[in-house]
């Protein structure tokens, strides 16, 4: 399959999740405006962050008057999920250059990481996946950056657009990205632990809950995983 095909594939088969992504995108620049954000600053985190929950995170943190300490914690123990997604995708994408590589790090979503990894998973010998992995990036950061303009442009016009409760298509987005993804024990404890710890912490300032969910479900989930692992060792040394 030749490049430019491999790049509109990816851009493609995104689009279902643009589609759930649009709404969150603009909530963000209405978020970003209310909370006293200029145009060019929402515009900048959305170009040089590119982490729809982080940037929300980051936005409600500043909002609430939290110090730098807190914020820089919270969302990178939230954006820790991009770890186990670029270990999985690694040993796919070793081989490229660093101009590929550096870029396709920086662009990686987990709608991306949805689409893409299924795309490798294909038994084909199709040498330009790594443009798929493009096409997929490119689609949702052009979305990304247009939807925070008009958030901000609407957040301007229309009051209390945050409050349509648009945050449903992500929430959507979100369930139908993980749960295809839960194929055993660990990986279903680690997501049930997670919810259900962030609705118990909900009410704990700075978005604090969500840092406790994130690490409860990382916790269980790598206890686990070792543990099933043992279990496999010990069963082929028996």
């Amino acid at each position: 399959m030749s490049r430019l095909h491999e790049f509109l594939n990816g851009a493609r088969d995104t689009l279902p999740l643009i589609l759930g992504a649009i709404p969150f995108g603009i909530i963000f620049g209405t978020l970003a405006s209310a909370a006293g954000l200029s145009l060019w600053q929402a515009l900048g985190m959305s170009l040089l962050v590119f982490a729809g929950s982080a940037q929300f995170i980051a936005v409600s943190l500043l909002g609430g008057g939290a110090g730098m300490v807190v914020l820089l914690l919270t969302t990178f123990v939230v954006n820790l999920r991009h770890a186990l997604y670029s270990a999985t995708l690694q040993p796919f994408v070793r081989h490229l250059p660093g101009r590929w590589r550096a870029p396709l790090a920086f662009w990686l979503t987990d709608e991306t990481f949805a689409v893409v990894q299924h795309r490798y998973a294909a038994r084909d010998e199709s040498a330009h996946k790594h443009w798929y992995f493009f096409g997929s990036c490119l689609a949702m950061y052009t979305n990304w950056q247009l939807c925070t303009l008009i958030g901000v442009a609407f957040g301007q016009a229309v009051p209390n657009l945050a409050t349509w409760g648009l945050d449903f298509a992500m929430l959507a987005t979100f369930i139908g990205i993980v749960v295809p993804m839960l194929r055993n024990v660990p990986q279903v404890a680690a997501a049930l632990v997670a919810g259900a710890v962030a609705l118990a912490f909900h009410g704990l300032p700075y978005k604090l809950g969500l840092l406790v969910a994130a690490l409860a479900g990382i916790i269980v989930g790598v206890w686990l995983e070792q543990r099933r692992e043992t279990r496999h060792a010990v069963g082929e040394d028996a």
